[in-house]
């Protein structure tokens, strides 16, 4: 079985948001850059395992657009200068922590939730519906040349509502042993780097 039917097949939706929900506070209390790049890069190959279409290189211009827009403010010891513009290691650290964070959580969202999420109840399903959004959004690749903005972001958002229309009703998939299993390894491996995060943050 490749990693894409497992993924369609050995989860359910609920039992995937669910994981997405106990490994959030992980990544977003974790005070480790370092450890949340790694964090990152795990979200990653779990996305890539699933077959989520992953747009590498507007995950890259995003991350450098963020930590160049960080660099704006400077402070911390001066690593080099270009200029009258000084490139600062508190800067550099907080913008590779923010862009790795919001990547992170981009990565996770395509993991966990999936195209059969249906949340109990009118906010649960508004909820659900958002996320699913989301995650269409963020599995397209960039195609905005700026030349009429508004008009083709008016585009994308009627492709991506003819595309919901079309969706056919989903076979409710049950959650295996093995999934639970996979679940509980991921959610494990998450909060072990938190952990290991707060060790090498506090007592060094």
């Amino acid at each position: 079985m490749s990693c894409r039917a497992l993924y369609e097949n050995e989860f359910s939706a609920k039992a995937l948001f669910a994981a997405g929900l106990a490994i959030m506070p992980a990544l977003l209390f974790n005070p480790s850059t370092e450890y949340r790049v790694i964090q990152f890069l795990f979200y990653l190959l779990l996305a890539l395992l699933s077959g989520k279409k992953i747009d590498l290189p507007a995950v890259l211009f995003i991350t450098l657009f963020i930590v160049v827009f960080n660099l704006i403010i400077p402070y911390g010891r001066i690593i080099f200068s270009i200029g009258a513009f000084k490139v600062t290691s508190g800067s550099l650290e907080a913008g590779i922590y923010r862009a790795v964070t919001l990547q992170a959580l981009v990565m996770l969202s395509k993991v966990t939730v999936r195209g059969d999420l249906k949340l109990p109840g009118s906010f649960g399903q508004l909820l659900g519906e958002s996320l699913q959004v989301f995650t269409a959004l963020t599995s397209r690749k960039i195609r905005i040349t700026g030349n009429d903005f508004i008009a083709e972001i008016d585009n994308l958002m009627l492709e991506l509502g003819q595309e919901e229309l079309q969706q056919p009703d989903v076979q409710v998939i049950k959650t295996k042993p093995l999934g639970y299993i996979i679940i509980a390894t991921a959610i494990i491996v998450s909060w072990a780097l938190f952990l290991l995060a707060i060790n090498s943050h506090y007592f060094i």
